[in-house]
């Protein structure tokens, strides 16, 4: 009986902990899917700041950013507080001579192309600490080639609610339905993160998915 009762004190206080403590809201997801420029809109709206500076050149992110105690607001009156967190674009390869493409001289492009390594490996290391992940993707470009296979294995692994984001639907190339017949498993939302189109949609399923982090 007093063991019942200790696994049950341990239970309950465990679990108010975790509901009082802030989430972990991590961006993942491809080079130049967008995943800063999201992060820039999310702080814009509720706090008045950008996360960070985006470019046209990949792996412009090579460093885990966060940003804490961003607190929002739903529809239905419903609040969130969350530390967000970006992470650089995850690339199987990474070659320096892409670099090289964008006028950087050898010595730069080479430095570049090891920050974005570690970047990468830094990336990979920070699933453990996430609560809920974000997974952002082009919706112009093919999406199996965008995920991780290793990251979409760690997420759900660790029981990790995930919701895929696909970007620049702003753009004509872009097809969601692409990336919901790959995902079938999550649910996806398509947004323009640059210029806020389904934004407020984007907020809403946010709010669902913390729900289910149980």
């Amino acid at each position: 009986m007093l063991k019942f009762f200790k696994n049950f004190m341990s239970k309950f206080f465990k679990s108010m902990f975790k509901k009082k403590s802030h989430v972990k809201l991590g961006l993942y997801g491809p080079p130049n899917g967008g995943k800063t420029t999201l992060a820039n809109t999310i702080c814009q709206d509720w706090l008045g700041e950008e996360m960070g500076s985006v470019s046209n050149v990949a792996h412009e992110t090579r460093e885990i950013q966060i940003k804490e105690e961003i607190h929002i607001k739903s529809k239905d009156g419903k609040e969130l507080s969350f530390n967000l967190v970006d992470t650089p674009g995850i690339a199987t390869k990474i070659d320096y001579e892409d670099f090289l493409k964008h006028g950087m001289n050898e010595k730069d492009a080479k430095e570049r192309a090891k920050e974005a390594t570690k970047g990468v490996i830094d990336s990979i290391k920070w699933i453990e600490n996430m609560d809920v992940v974000i997974v952002v993707l082009d919706a112009t470009l093919d999406p199996y080639s965008q995920v991780n296979i290793t990251i979409m294995g760690n997420l759900a692994a660790r029981k990790i609610p995930v919701l895929i984001v696909a970007n620049k639907i702003d753009l004509k190339k872009s097809k969601i339905k692409k990336v919901e017949a790959a995902f079938p498993q999550y649910e996806v939302v398509g947004i323009s993160a640059k210029f806020r189109k389904n934004i407020d949609d984007f907020y809403e399923k946010l709010f669902e998915l913390v729900e289910k982090r149980g």
